[in-house]
């Protein structure tokens, strides 16, 4: 079976800084790989380069088959990326924010795609006609999630994705990736809960200075 992830030599610089300094690493499909290293090795670069966010500057990358030098604006309807930043609209309601993200990843009957998401994520049917930017940090993150998942990606890029959640949430979380893999989707995650973290893994890779220096 064809690697869903494929990097050799890969550099990616950000300004004048080799954020990452030459990556070798492969991924197969169904798998969780947790990305660990200190801060500035070059793990959110690592999963923004791979969900077509970040350029390639040198050496060759394939995600889900597309070439990261010629097919990063399709690659992004297959993945999906979540960040520190949630990704929603202030001025958007709650519902429309994911119903948006349905429409933009093509998801047949987006409108009922959107409601299941909100209802697997518990938010609450009395906050799904606020404004976002009227929500608390944990209430933005549950719908940030159900954004995310509506889209069905075939390819999870996690970055902190505890972050801002309270205890429910979390383990919500964690078995939507064990479902999600278990469907056949991939997951990296890059987080600074490792007993929680490791618990999802299947492989745990380490980044120091922009390179991959263990695999476990």
């Amino acid at each position: 079976m064809e690697p869903v992830l494929t990097l050799r030599g890969v550099v990616a610089v950000l300004g004048r800084f080799p954020a990452l300094a030459g990556v070798d690493l492969d991924v197969g499909a169904g798998s969780t790989v947790l990305l660990v290293g200190p801060n500035g090795a070059g793990k959110s670069t690592l999963l923004r380069l791979c969900a077509g966010l970040v350029g390639l500057t040198a050496g060759s990358a394939t995600v889900l088959g597309h070439d990261l030098r010629t097919g990063r604006r399709e690659l992004r309807r297959r993945v999906g990326y979540l960040g520190h930043a949630n990704g929603l609209y202030d001025e958007l309601t709650v519902e429309e924010n994911v119903r948006f993200w349905a429409r933009i990843a093509r998801v047949p009957e987006p409108a009922a795609a959107a409601d299941a998401a909100l209802e697997r994520l518990a938010v609450a049917s009395r906050l799904r006609d606020l404004g976002v930017g009227r929500l608390s940090a944990g209430q933005r993150r549950r719908v940030a999630l159900a954004a995310f998942v509506v889209r069905r990606p075939e390819l999870w890029l996690l970055d902190e994705p505890h972050a801002g959640l309270d205890a429910t949430a979390r383990d919500d979380l964690d078995d939507l990736v064990r479902e999600a893999t278990a469907a056949g989707a991939t997951v990296l995650v890059a987080s600074h809960e490792l007993e929680r973290a490791t618990a999802l893994a299947s492989r745990t890779v380490r980044l120091e200075g922009g390179v991959v220096v263990d695999v476990a």
